[in-house]
């Protein structure tokens, strides 16, 4: 990794000598390292194992986030396309604490966010939530999306893994064939983080909120406050922020758990049975 690390900071133009060289916490699959050098401090983090567009695509949603005004998200320095699976991206370090105010600030920019549309509902290349793959594609209406890039994606995965006894296949694909019962109903193509867990925001200098890991997509933007909610990390005063910007649609409460059922699903494939309960119950909840 030093190699990489020295790599990239020469990329950027950084010459200078590498003052501190620090391996910190950077999530469940990267290597993440404080950097200070004479000239600046960084964030970089790496990996061994991964597609030769998994920090491209990453910093690609760090800059389609930042195009909007409406969000804080560091800068991104450098990044390379991993070569035979190695790769790193340097990003600004960002470092402060929250204040009374911040999480009130991380509702109403995230809702500012969101304000800001696409097209379509999708991405043009596909992204990455863990090291599991998200295939993407542009679809006119959000429920054909979420069935076929999202659901479905999922299910295959979790085929493949041995993650679907019978009874919970079968209710898998009926829910599938059902969707439309529930999120047909004309959602706009906002933009969304996409991989909004609590650990994917952080305070900076004055408590100012940053968004950091993005996974982005156009979508419905109920699917990105449901997420929220999967695993906590988001206090009351960011919620209410939020609906007072952006309010949710009336029937949110009734499709929330059929958002969240998509991420239940990854932790399934990717951790094992301790989320198939969740799962389980969110079937029969719907299509039981």
């Amino acid at each position: 990794m030093k190699q990489r690390i020295s790599h990239a900071l020469e990329k950027i133009g950084d010459t200078s000598n590498i003052q501190r060289m620090t391996q910190i916490s950077g999530g469940d699959i990267n290597q993440a390292y404080y950097i200070q050098t004479n000239e600046h401090e960084y964030f970089i983090k790496g990996n061994s194992n991964v597609s030769e567009h998994f920090f491209r695509v990453e910093a690609k949603g760090l800059k389609l986030m930042k195009e909007t005004g409406a969000v804080n998200v560091p800068e991104v320095y450098y990044y390379d396309d991993p070569v035979e699976g190695e790769g790193v991206i340097a990003l600004e370090w960002i470092q402060g604490n929250k204040d009374s105010n911040t999480e009130e600030k991380l509702g109403e920019q995230l809702a500012s966010m969101h304000q800001h549309f696409g097209e379509s509902h999708g991405f043009d290349e596909d992204t990455f939530i863990g090291l599991l793959p998200q295939p993407n594609k542009f679809y006119d209406k959000w429920v054909d999306y979420y069935h076929e890039c999202r659901l479905v994606s999922q299910f295959n995965i979790a085929a493949e893994r041995g993650r679907l006894p019978l009874d919970r296949k079968h209710l898998l694909k009926k829910l599938m064939e059902r969707l439309p019962e529930w999120i047909d109903y004309g959602a706009k193509p906002s933009l969304l983080h996409g991989d909004l867990w609590g650990g994917n925001w952080m305070a900076g200098k004055n408590g100012s909120p940053y968004l950091i890991d993005p996974s982005v997509l156009y979508g419905d933007h109920a699917f990105e406050i449901a997420f929220t909610e999967l695993f906590g990390g988001y206090s009351d005063a960011f919620y209410q922020a939020y609906q007072d910007n952006f309010p949710l649609p009336e029937h949110y409460e009734d499709i929330k758990e059929i958002y969240q059922l998509y991420y239940l699903l990854v932790h399934l494939n990717l951790f094992g049975e301790a989320y198939a309960g969740s799962v389980d119950r969110i079937l029969k909840h719907y299509v039981g």
